[in-house]
């Protein structure tokens, strides 16, 4: 079980590095646009429809390692005053819930892609073919779905060892 949470952690941090990577391409691009605009009156052409493609990869490829970190909301008002038996129930069961969106979630950008590639969809001003973002949305789907199986079968041994 260690080993697999390592491999996890270690996957998700990497999903988080190329997320990091298009957050500093979407700063050096917008501090392009603006010096470009603002001192030689010459924008970046199609920033706009750039910035929102990259963050697409910040957003999807950073949801493994932040679940990783605990870093998404979480109500434990109620579920902090319960016993360990059943604080360890309920993580297991919204664990396997995540999973189960999140494999859906892959599963269908995954075919949504495919239709995308086979139809040749392309942004307006640059035509940026649109399937590669929905296949890295895909595949950082399966990086929380790997952290997500980890902490249900983690949740699950907290349930049988009473």
């Amino acid at each position: 079980m260690d080993r697999f949470e390592r491999f996890v952690k270690s996957f998700s941090y990497w999903l988080f590095w190329i997320g990091g990577a298009g957050l500093v391409a979407m700063l050096g691009l917008t501090v392009a646009d603006i010096i470009g605009t603002k001192l030689f009156r010459w924008p970046v052409p199609g920033a706009i429809e750039v910035a929102a493609f990259l963050g697409v990869v910040v957003t999807a490829f950073a949801i493994a390692y932040t679940q990783v970190l605990r870093g998404h909301i979480q109500v434990e008002f109620v579920v902090l005053r319960l016993p360990r038996h059943a604080r360890a129930s309920i993580t297991a069961l919204t664990s396997l819930l995540g999973l189960i969106l999140f494999a859906l979630l892959a599963w269908r950008s995954y075919d949504f892609a495919h239709t995308l590639q086979v139809t040749r969809e392309v942004s307006m001003t640059w035509k940026i073919p649109f399937y590669p973002l929905v296949y890295g949305i895909a595949f950082s789907s399966v990086g929380v779905c790997l952290v997500l199986l980890a902490e249900f079968l983690r949740a699950l041994l907290g349930v049988v060892k009473r």
